[in-house]
C-alpha cells in the first residue's frame, strides 16, 4: 500500500514538473519587443549598439569606429565651447517656387521632425577659448540638400563673418542640390562661392570640415573652397556617386573611392581628423591663426 501510494506521488510531481517547463518554454518563445530608439545597427560592422553610450562617444561605434551622421544641434555641443554659441538668421521661410505637388507639406513635417528651419544653422561660438562664425548642415532635414533658403544661409553665414571681422568654419552633409526647386537650388551654387570669395579677398580664415555625406553642388560649391580643408573618416565625398560613375564610364573604380581617406592620398583633403580630435585641432588652427594673421 505504501509503496502505491509513493509511486502516485511521484506521477504526480513529473506532471506538475512538465507543465512547468512547458510554461518556461512557451514564455522564452514569446518575442518582446525593445522599445524604439534604445539601440540601432551600426551601417558599417552591422552590429547592435547601444544608442545612449553612441552618443557619449561622440556618436562613433565602439566596434569599428563608424562615425554616425550627427544632428546640426549635437554636432555643435560637442564642437563648441559650451554655452557660447549665439545663433543667428533665424525666421526665413522656405516657398515652392516651381510649385511641386507636396513640397510645401514636406517641408513642414521636417520642421516638425527636427525642430529646425531648414538644413542649415549658423551662428557666433567660441571653440577652446577662439571667437570664430560656425555653420552646420543637418543631412536629417531633407538629406541636407541646398535649396533657396540654404543657400541664403550659408551666405548669410560669410556675410556674418565678414562682419564681424572673425573666421568661418562650415561642417557640411549634403545630398546636394534640392531637386524640387530646379534652377532656384543651382543658383545657390554661383551665390555661396561668390560669399566664399569675398571672406578670400579680405583674407579671413576659412575652414570646411566634410563630413558624411558631402556631395553634389554643395561639393561643387562652398564646400571645396575653403582655405583649409578637414573631413571625418570613411565620409563619401564627390560630385556625383560611385555607383553613377561606374555606370557612365564603364570602369571599376578604385578601393574606397570617393572616400575621404582616399582623398586625402590625392590631395583633395587637407586632413582627415577623427571626431575625438576635431574640437582641439580647429583650436589650434583658429589660435595659430590669430598669431600669424
Amino acid at each position: 500500500m505504501n509503496d502505491l501510494i509513493k509511486a502516485f506521488e511521484n506521477r504526480k510531481s513529473s506532471k506538475n514538473k512538465f507543465k512547468i517547463q512547458r510554461k518556461i518554454s512557451k514564455a522564452s518563445s514569446v518575442k518582446t519587443d525593445v522599445p524604439k530608439g534604445l539601440y540601432e545597427q551600426c551601417p558599417n560592422c552591422k552590429e547592435t549598439v547601444n544608442v545612449k553610450a553612441t552618443i557619449e562617444n561622440n556618436f562613433i561605434c565602439k566596434s569599428c569606429n563608424e562615425h554616425f551622421r550627427v544632428r546640426a544641434v549635437d554636432r555643435i555641443k560637442i564642437t563648441v565651447d559650451l554655452g557660447t554659441f549665439v545663433e543667428k538668421g533665424h525666421g526665413y521661410i522656405t516657398l515652392n517656387p516651381l510649385f511641386q505637388d507636396g513640397y510645401e507639406e514636406k517641408i513642414i513635417a521636417y520642421k516638425e521632425k527636427t525642430n529646425l528651419d531648414e538644413a542649415y544653422i549658423y551662428g557666433y561660438c567660441e571653440i577652446n577659448g577662439m571667437p570664430t562664425v560656425i555653420g552646420v548642415m543637418d543631412s536629417y532635414f531633407l538629406m541636407g540638400s541646398m535649396g533657396s533658403v540654404v543657400g541664403e544661409k550659408v551666405t548669410k553665414s560669410f556675410e556674418y563673418a565678414l562682419y564681424k571681422k572673425l573666421p568661418i568654419i562650415i561642417f557640411t552633409a549634403s545630398g546636394g542640390a534640392r531637386m524640387q526647386e530646379g534652377i532656384f537650388s543651382l543658383m545657390q551654387m554661383a551665390k555661396t562661392s561668390a560669399a566664399a570669395w569675398k571672406i578670400a579677398e579680405q583674407k579671413q580664415l576659412y575652414i570646411t570640415v566634410l563630413t558624411n555625406p558631402t556631395t553634389g553642388g554643395v561639393t561643387a560649391s562652398f564646400a571645396t573652397l575653403g582655405d583649409i580643408i578637414l573631413a571625418e573618416p570613411n565620409a563619401l565625398i564627390g560630385f556625383a556617386g560611385p555607383r553613377v560613375i561606374e555606370q557612365t564610364i564603364n570602369q571599376k573604380l578604385p578601393e574606397g573611392f570617393q572616400k575621404s581617406e582616399f582623398l586625402e592620398k590625392k590631395g583633395f583633403v587637407d586632413k582627415v581628423v577623427h571626431r575625438d580630435d576635431m574640437k582641439d585641432t580647429l583650436g589650434k588652427l583658429l589660435l595659430f591663426h590669430r598669431r600669424y594673421q
